[in-house]
Parts: C-alpha cells; structure tokens; sequence
C-alpha cells in the first residue's frame, strides 16, 4: 500500500479542500491584530558619569585606529608562549564551557517563547479497541457478541494563543534580554579568566627572574665565603667572619629553596585554567620578563559600552523590565483560536470517509475573576527585581569606575616609585663594589661587607617586585577597561555559539 492511498493521506487531502482552507484562513487573518504592550518604555538606569576620569593625566587616549587586535588583548605583552596558553584557555576552560552551555540555554529559552507566537499544529491518528458488558444496554451498541469494538481516529488541530496584550511578546523580548546578558556574563567570565592566566604567568616569570638573581647571588657568596676562609687560614681574618659568610650564603639559598614551591603554585593554576591536570602540564623557565605595556585608555562614557559585566547587568535590567508587561497581562483575559477536524470510524476499509467526517472551531476566551491579589503581588514582585537589577547596575557602574581610578593611581605610583627604586639599586651596587674592593684590600672587615651585600639584594629584589606589581596593575588595568570587549566582539562569540 502506497502512501497516497493511506487513510492519513486522504485526511490531509480532505482537510486541504477549499472549505477547510476558507475556516483556516479565517482563522489566521487574526494575525493582522496588533499586540498592545504593558511593559513601560525601556530607559537606561540613569546615572551621573565623570567626564574623565580623575588619575588619566597623560595617559595615552584609545582611538577606533588602534593597531592592537579587538579583543586580543594580551598580545599587548608580547609573549609567544603567553599567547598560546591564553588562546588554550578560550578554548578548554570548563568555567567558559559552563557560561557557554548556559547561554546556549538563554538562545534555546528564546527560540521557544518565539514559537509560542505562531499558531500550533498537532496530529493524532489512533486505534482503541473497547469492550462493553453483553446485557440488554450494550446490545445496541455492537452486532458483536462478544461486545470488543474497534475505533479508529485520525484528528488534525490548529490552536493559535491571540497575543492582544503583549504577554508572548515581553515573554520574548525578555528572555532575548536574558540571552544578551548571559553571552556578555560569558565574555565576562573569559576576561576574568585570561586576566588571571595572564597574572599568574607574569608572576611565574619573576619569579624566574628572582631565581636568576639568587643563584647568581649564591654563586658570589660562595666565592666571598672562599675567600673568607683563605683568609682565616692566612691569620688575616677570624673566625666570626667565616661564620657571617656562611650564615649569609645559606640564607640566600634557603630563599632560593623557597622559590620552587611559589613557583608550582603558580604553574598548578595555569595548568587548571587550561583545563589540564597539573600533573601533566609544565611551563619551561625563561630568561625574558614580558616588557610592560602601553594600555591605551578608554573614555568614562565608553567603559559603558566596553565592560561585559555592565553589559550584562544592563541586560538583566531591560529583562526586568519586559517582565514586568508580562505581569500586568495577567489582569486580561487570554483569548485562543483553534480549529480541528477528522475522522473517525469502527472500520478501517472505510475509515477515511465523508460519513465519518467531524470538525470543530471557535475562540476560546479565558480570564480570572478573583485571585486574592496574587496577580497584583506579581506585579509588584516584578518592579521590584526591576529596582534591584536597576540598582545592581548603577553598583556595577559606580564600581567600574572605582576599579579603573585604583590601577590608574596605582600604576603611576608604581612608574614613580620605580624611578627612586632603581636609583636605589644603582648606589646599593656601586657601594657594594667600593665594599668588596675595601675588603679585598684589607681595609674594613667582613660585617661590613655581610651588610652591604644584604642591602644590594633586597633593593634588586625590590626592583624586582616592583616590577611585578606594575605588571598586575597593568593586566587588572586592560581587565577592568573591558579588555578588547565590544559589541563587535559579542557578535563574534554569538555567531560562533550558534547551533549547526
């Protein structure tokens, strides 16, 4: 049996006749009514923002011509091998898999509050087989004597929720709002991941650096110590000198020792930002500390459009907002359109037949009278999350700004601070050069060397962390601009988030 010979086919060819097409048609023309919506006039959540802002003076102003990569922030650095763990990271960091398994939610979410604007049609073909007791009531019922009875339906329906007071549509406008909040909370969460990446792998890099230093450092102590002990043996020198040579060498490699732990640690965590055991991930050292960068700044009005977690917050209050539309419908009546027809028959040869024909059509029109107050207490449940949000982000605002000013006052100390600091370095060594010279000679004895050996190291490891600080200053700086994030970039991640 072909299918154009099927009872099923003849019920789709019977229902597609000119009068099932005049009743459909009638049916859908309602699509031309104009919703209404109860939602109020979305408006940013008004907020007094700076011109400038306050520690920018003779920062370097960003412009559209700017030749860094959009969004490849961390190539401001430099850095190979820090490129490609960062590019690792966007890929297989099980925090950016979690935001994106939630926005892909937020994209199925508004892809089904979408349909609920169009009409719905459903098909059901069946067979029931039935039995009734033999007495004299069910005799009429069926010639069987055995009272089994065979039914065969096939129904086709069109059910279409009219959306006359906007309730569907804010449903759809809100949860597109979700979605935009939750792709620009993902951009929001990589930031924050690559901003740490990138720390931990700048601090790894000191300590490199450090650990460079105090074996170079150790080296010369053990030559001091040597010399030491020539000149005890030749009477020159006691014995306490010996011992406050030794002393000092062992210290120095004691605080080399200590370096291999703070390392691991360091190493441990880029290994968990990749996604990787730590276990099976090792970072060789290197002899290079990324040079620190020129961050070009962004204008106040532009960090709005730059940072994702504002984005995002302003996202969820234009989500609070459509609710709110959504919450009022409720004082309405919801009306329904449908219409369903079929066939129904106890013998399957003659199924599908003009006899056996029903059909149904009408609106349906539903609305509740008393409910307590319970739609009204949704509707003041729903201005309220509207302030909160709203509140949340004139907060997420006001403390963008605040992240902002901090590293800008805080890297310029640093560029201050260190001016002094390597002028402090450049006297520790030429002093202790004049020490060693003295002593080589005779002239003053080892304590005083001991003191201005400690005094070198600790202003070259000063230099050193220094160093560092302006490094993480400058990463939290990029990060709390909004990294290389803008909206071109949020079309970027969404696209290449979209279901293939």
């Amino acid at each position: 049996m072909t299918f154009a010979t099927t009872p099923l086919h003849r019920l789709l060819k019977r229902l597609g006749d000119g009068r099932g097409s005049r009743v459909l048609g009638a049916g859908l023309c309602v699509v031309l009514l104009s919703a209404c919506s109860l939602s109020p006039d979305y408006q940013r959540p008004v907020l007094a923002t700076p011109l400038q802002f306050k520690h920018a003076e003779g920062w370097t102003q960003a412009r559209p011509a700017d030749h860094v990569q959009r969004g490849h922030w961390w190539e401001l650095y430099d850095d190979a091998q820090l490129n490609q763990l960062v590019d690792t990271l966007n890929r297989s960091n099980q925090t950016v898999a979690q935001y994106e398994a939630q926005y892909r939610q937020a994209t199925a979410l508004v892809r089904s509050s979408r349909g609920a604007l169009f009409p719905s049609l459903d098909l059901s073909v069946g067979k029931t087989r039935s039995s009734q007791g033999t007495g004299s009531s069910s005799s009429s019922l069926s010639n069987n004597s055995s009272g089994i009875r065979n039914t065969y339906n096939a129904q086709l329906g069109v059910s279409w929720e009219v959306d006359l007071w906007g309730k569907l549509r804010e449903t759809l406008n809100a949860n597109q709002a979700s979605a935009e909040a939750s792709i620009a909370e993902l951009a929001s969460i990589r930031l924050s991941l690559q901003s740490e990446l990138v720390q931990n792998y700048l601090q790894l890099r000191v300590i490199d650096a450090q650990k460079r230093l105090l074996e170079a450092t150790v080296a010369a102590y053990q030559r001091s110590l040597r010399m030491t002990e020539n000149q005890y043996r030749a009477g020159i020198s006691g014995p306490d000198a010996v011992a406050q040579a030794r002393t000092q060498l062992h210290t120095t490699e004691a605080d080399l020792i200590d370096l291999a732990w703070q390392r691991a640690q360091y190493e441990n965590a880029i290994a968990v930002l990749l996604g990787r055991a730590p276990a099976d991930f090792a970072l060789a050292p290197s002899t290079a500390i990324p040079a620190l960068p020129s961050v070009p700044m962004q204008l106040p009005s532009q960090l709005l459009e730059r940072r994702p977690d504002i984005a995002a917050a302003e996202r969820r209050v234009m989500a609070a907002n459509a609710n709110i539309g959504v919450a009022r419908a409720a004082y309405f009546p919801d009306l329904s359109l449908s219409m369903s027809g079929g066939y129904s028959s106890s013998s399957y040869s003659n199924w599908i037949e003009l006899p056996n024909r029903f059909w149904s059509v009408g609106p349906s029109l539903a609305m509740t009278l008393f409910d307590a107050g319970r739609r009204s207490a949704e509707v003041d449940r729903t201005v309220a999350v509207y302030d909160q949000t709203a509140a949340q982000y004139r907060q997420t605002v006001l403390d963008g700004f605040r992240e902002v000013e901090n590293y800008l006052v805080q890297l310029r100390v640093y560029g201050d601070e260190a001016v002094v600091r390597q002028q402090a370095l450049d006297a520790a060594r030429q002093s202790l050069r004049l020490t060693e010279n003295q002593y080589k000679a005779g002239l003053i004895g080892y304590l005083d060397v001991v003191n201005v050996q400690a005094t070198a190291l600790s202003n070259e490891r000063s230099v050193l962390n220094l160093l560092q600080g302006r490094l993480l200053a400058s990463v939290q700086l990029i990060a709390a601009l909004g990294g290389g994030w803008d909206q071109t970039q949020a079309d970027a991640d969404r696209q290449a988030l979209e279901p293939r």
